[in-house]
């Protein structure tokens, strides 16, 4: 697999592309920055903005890169719609205000072999530098996917089903409680430099006084704008009476 992806343009391999995480970790030597724009339409009171959601990764050998962000959100609920973990309200609408700051690293372990599936893990840290809470956050996201067949010289990329299962130990307004978060992705390039994706997701919370079960449905892609630049849209609706209704993500890639 490796010598076929060397043949095709670069691949960017965002993580924030969609909920559900790349595969794959950065090149060694290779600086990748991610930042997007989110908006939440909630249920009820203010929506949720958070920007700039930057996460900066390294790659620091062929199977381990180094991640580090920060982030900004402000609404009603905590942020359930990206790899951003932030404190959780009740759907009341309370207001939340906050700021963190991210670190942890991303880990290949198995590359496609039959239907063994390309697969890696991601273990962070989500430390609020400001806000209501105060407690560090542990987010660990166990990523798994499969190319459907070998493109040929001059074809796009093959299409990708991934799917994931994330897990954060987080703190609310009554205390400390647990997040469950799965999700699947079919990735469909166009051309070399186009793809869409459609999308299930959810959040799941156990631990709570009433416990959140939020999923989503979301369509989305990225266009590659040059070998450094990427920019991606997604936008999702809620699939049940917790969730909100309509989000809008729009975020941008750079490389160095």
């Amino acid at each position: 697999m490796g010598a076929v992806r060397a043949e095709l343009p670069p691949e960017f391999g965002t993580d924030r592309d969609a909920f559900t995480p790349a595969t794959s970790t950065v090149d060694p030597g290779v600086v990748l920055a991610e930042l997007s724009y989110v908006y939440i339409d909630n249920i009820r009171g203010f929506p949720t903005n958070n920007f700039p959601e930057l996460l900066i990764r390294y790659g620091s050998s062929d199977r381990w890169e180094w991640r580090f962000g920060v982030n900004y959100g402000a609404g009603s609920q905590g942020n359930v719609v990206t790899s951003v973990e932030a404190g959780e309200e009740p759907l009341d609408g309370s207001t939340l205000y906050e700021a963190t700051l991210l670190y942890g690293f991303k880990a290949d372990l198995t590359d496609q072999v039959g239907w063994l599936p390309e697969s890696c893990f991601i273990m962070e840290g989500s430390t609020p530098t400001s806000g209501p809470h105060d407690g560090t956050v542990p987010v660990a996201t166990a990523v798994a996917g499969w190319e459907f067949w070998t493109p040929r010289s001059g074809q796009p990329p093959p299409w990708r089903l991934d799917a994931a299962l994330r897990y954060a130990y987080t703190e609310g307004n009554l205390g400390w409680f647990s997040r469950w978060s799965p999700s699947a992705v079919l990735r469909m390039p166009l051309t070399e430099r186009v793809e869409l994706h459609a999308e299930w997701f959810g959040s799941f919370t156990y631990g709570l006084s009433n416990d959140q079960h939020q999923p989503f449905f979301s369509p989305g892609g990225h266009l590659v704008l040059t070998e450094r630049a990427e920019i991606g849209l997604r936008v999702g609706w809620g699939l049940s009476r917790e969730a909100a209704p309509f989000f809008a993500d729009a975020g941008l890639a750079v490389r160095y």
